[in-house]
């Protein structure tokens, strides 16, 4: 059954786990595993704080608009896109239409720690990154539960038992629920969306 099943697009804040469990998941699905930001990068031939430098965010969200929709019309694959992918529509759209989409929901404490020492962050090279990422997550905690098929908690377990845990809610899933947009399954509610 999961063989059936269309790509898997993991959307969420930085430090949430995207790439790690993305990884995980492609190996468990014998599918490829993309992320968005190397694609991005690839594509360029420079790195995402050199696109940030010489084009400014605007600059960089264009080329991962670009990404996302090539990336999201191949068959297939489990893709790992950037924290902010979602703040446009028509990325929104493209994920959510062409595949299911599992939001790794990351709490502010868990992203501090996870991205701390990470300098390849350009939202995050600021004198204070917590009120950064609390901010960012006020603004698109919304817009990743809109996008998504199903809602994810990190930072209380391994990845391995998070893959685990999101085999088992794949393996509910039809090429049909994944299209409809009121399936969402989210452990910390009994209530889907």
């Amino acid at each position: 059954m999961l063989e059936e099943l269309p790509s898997v697009f993991l959307v969420g804040p930085m430090g949430a786990g995207k790439t790690t469990i993305g990884r995980l998941l492609a190996k468990h699905l014998g599918r490829e595993f993309v992320d968005s930001d190397w694609y991005v990068e690839s594509q360029t031939g420079a790195d995402i704080p050199w696109i940030f430098a010489k084009e400014g965010e605007a600059g960089f969200r264009e080329r991962e608009t670009r990404a996302i929709d090539e990336l999201t019309q191949h068959r297939k694959i489990v893709l790992a896109t950037g924290g902010g992918a979602v703040m446009s529509a028509e990325n929104r759209e493209f994920l959510h239409q062409r595949g299911i989409v599992i939001y790794l929901n990351a709490p502010v404490d868990v992203q501090m720690t996870r991205t701390a020492k990470d300098k390849s962050r350009p939202l995050l090279q600021q004198p204070n990154p917590r009120k950064i990422l609390q901010d960012l997550y006020r603004i698109r905690d919304p817009l990743y539960r809109q996008v998504a098929h199903i809602i994810m908690p990190t930072g209380h377990t391994y990845p391995r038992n998070m893959v685990h845990q999101l085999l088992q809610q794949l393996a509910s899933f039809s090429v049909s629920a994944a299209t409809n947009t009121n399936f969402t399954t989210d452990p910390e509610s009994s209530e889907g969306k």
